[in-house]
């Protein structure tokens, strides 16, 4: 599929999709005859990992970092124990994230709560 159609599948911009493509995070597949860009599912799922770093705030070096492990486990001929390692701090981080967000989220909805709680006592 063309780049529209792939930021249309994975709620991204034509932008970002090309942003990516820049920092080297994820490559089309392939290109027509005429240079455009064609996506595939499995790049539209580097993508979608891509989507879901971004809010706990990996950077575009831990994103790259976390998709070159994801592809090497792949290959049987990598240090699977060394991978799998790396795979398990992506994984402690992302739940330390997480939490703080969570945290954060917590604070916001009793900060809400007060406000509201500031309209009904003067008749807001």
């Amino acid at each position: 599929m063309q780049i529209g159609e792939a930021a249309d599948r994975v709620g991204l911009s034509i932008r970002t999709l090309r942003h990516y493509e820049e920092a080297g995070l994820v490559r089309p597949s392939a290109r027509s005859e005429g240079g455009f860009r064609l996506y595939t599912e499995p790049d539209l799922d580097r993508l979608r990992v891509i989507k879901r770093m971004k809010p706990l705030g990996f950077t575009l070096d831990e994103m790259r970092d976390l998709l070159t492990t994801l592809d090497t486990l792949s290959d049987p001929a990598g240090d699977r124990a060394a991978l799998l390692e790396r795979l398990a701090a992506f994984h402690s981080t992302a739940q330390t994230r997480v939490q703080q967000l969570r945290d954060q989220l917590e604070l916001a909805e009793d900060f809400a709560g007060q406000v509201a709680e500031q309209m009904r006592r003067h008749g807001g």
